[in-house]
């Protein structure tokens, strides 16, 4: 039976500031999307509040606007599916094998708060199917409860955008708060790798994250080698 996968991308233009813009970062969506969609998986784009989902500049510009990224602006069609997200209640957790939460620091605006995403994400996880995130996605996973009340992420080993490497970006004074904080006061067991902007991935059981931008394709790898 053919996998599917439902990848998650948020609906925020900007920062608190109007004045500074951000969006999905386009290649840790591209970059999992080609390796799902080289295995032959289906492949369903949700948002918190579904429709438009802006792009963060910065992911649009060299070095970050690589080939996959790209293509995809290029693909009217694939760019539709950017202006046409599902919302969470149109969406059956049961379909789903896996969920992919991406990142761009917007997500850290809209991905919390979602009680939408956080339903299917317990029902997948709960049900043994792949809950992964990159970058930032781990915002989603942030306050996602079990069944039993108990965070998702409470001793459950994961990675995902370092406080280090917000201040090497310089946008720590732009961001709401310190997500790689926050997910340890929830009982994350919390890794990053030596260095920072380099690949790394984390897969503790069912549950796979990836640390920055380049960590989308390993991080998509290691989700496709569960399934």
């Amino acid at each position: 039976m053919t996998k599917r996968i439902l990848d998650v991308v948020t609906n925020v233009a900007h920062y608190d500031d109007p004045s500074h813009p951000t969006g999905l970062w386009l290649s840790e969506l591209t970059h999992a999307w080609q390796v799902f969609e080289q295995r032959g998986f289906e492949q369903t784009i949700v948002s918190p509040q579904g429709g438009h989902s802006p792009l963060e500049p910065r992911s649009l510009k060299f070095p970050n606007d690589d080939a996959t990224a790209r293509a995809s602006r290029a693909d009217p069609a694939r760019m539709a599916l950017l202006e046409h997200t599902a919302r969470p209640d149109e969406i059956d957790p049961a379909d789903f094998d896996a969920i992919y939460f991406t990142g761009g620091h917007a997500v850290m605006f809209d991905f919390p708060g979602s009680v939408g995403l956080q339903r299917i994400t317990r029902e997948i996880f709960e049900r043994g199917g792949i809950v992964s995130s990159v970058c930032h996605g781990y915002c989603g996973l942030r306050d996602t409860r079990l069944s039993s009340g108990e965070y998702l992420v409470a001793g459950r080993k994961l990675t995902g955008f370092s406080w280090r490497e917000e201040v090497l970006a310089r946008v720590d004074k732009l961001v709401p708060y310190n997500i790689e904080e926050e997910v340890q006061e929830r009982g994350a067991d919390y890794s990053k790798a030596l260095l920072p902007f380099v690949s790394n991935a984390v897969v503790d059981g069912n549950l796979v994250t990836g640390q920055n931008p380049a960590s989308a394709k390993e991080t998509a790898t290691k989700v496709a080698a569960l399934l």
